[in-house]
């Protein structure tokens, strides 16, 4: 019997932090051509982003609540307490699949204890949240101490990104397609966030290197005691573009903890090849 954290693809982790920390992972479900995939099993990102840009058209399905409601049943036979942190439900709707499961598995097994967090957070935005989750774990933790940290993280989590190619926003319904074809022309990089756990469109700039800098500072404008925390940035294969992020971040804000990471299939289906994402606390 112990208190396990639980996350889904979607939080994109490394292995070794999940590793590590003792993070289980629920594969969420991605695919192409009538073929269904699980996201970092049955298919890597880096793949994945390759073929993309290849041209394949990769797309996202939630996970049936029958599916999440084996995931929890395992941890329900061993007596385990759990801490679900999952996926935005302004995003997705695997976390309203992992409610409805809880409410079957809690009727099957009454004793069994699960909380499941929607963290509104996307990719490692909610990566973070899970990683904090299992530090206080670690630490000795209760689990009322380990949900309401949890919770706290998620309400004051900050995303702001860019992606690389308006084409695969506008596959994914967030943008028209007039948009997309004259950003590219233009060589216009969005910069994106999340509220309310909801995709938000915040400026257009022109030019990667600029709107880099402008990630940096709207890390600035929002961030508290930036130093002093777990950044993260994700990359759609642009490991080159992530470290330099990093430096800019670290000589700017002094910040020398990161968390680098490819985005996940989940995410990467949407957001496209070279999307850059930073992500820290705002309390």
């Amino acid at each position: 019997m112990a208190i396990r954290i639980l996350t889904d693809s979607a939080a994109d982790l490394p292995q070794d932090i999940l590793d590590d920390n003792g993070i289980d992972v629920a594969s969420l479900h991605v695919y192409c051509d009538d073929q269904d995939f699980l996201d970092g099993k049955t298919i890597q990102p880096l793949q994945m982003l390759q073929e993309m840009r290849q041209g394949k058209v990769f797309k996202t399905s939630q996970v049936d609540p029958a599916s999440f409601l084996e995931y929890f049943e395992q941890y329900a036979k061993r007596g385990d307490s759990c801490i679900y942190i999952g996926f935005s439900s302004g995003l997705s709707a695997t976390y309203q699949s992992a409610l409805l499961a809880e409410t079957e598995i809690q009727q099957r097994y009454p004793e069994f204890k699960l909380d499941t967090v929607d963290t509104k957070c996307a990719s490692l935005g909610q990566g973070l949240v899970a990683y904090k989750a299992a530090q206080l774990l670690k630490a000795g933790k209760s689990f009322s101490e380990i949900v309401s940290a949890a919770q706290f993280y998620a309400q004051h989590m900050e995303h702001i990104f860019t992606v690389d190619d308006l084409e695969y926003l506008y596959r994914g319904g967030r943008i028209s397609r007039a948009s997309a074809v004259m950003g590219g022309i233009l060589n216009i990089k969005p910069v994106l966030h999340i509220e309310s756990g909801k995709l938000v469109p915040l400026e257009k700039i022109r030019g990667k290197n600029k709107v880099m800098r402008r990630m940096v500072e709207l890390m600035g404008e929002r961030g508290v005691n930036l130093a002093e925390q777990t950044i993260g940035i994700s990359h759609g294969d642009d490991l080159a573009s992530a470290l330099k992020l990093q430096e800019m971040i670290s000589k700017t804000y002094g910040c020398q903890d990161f968390i680098i990471n490819s985005i996940g299939c989940t995410i990467g289906a949407h957001a496209g090849p070279g999307t850059l994402a930073i992500f820290f606390l705002n309390a």
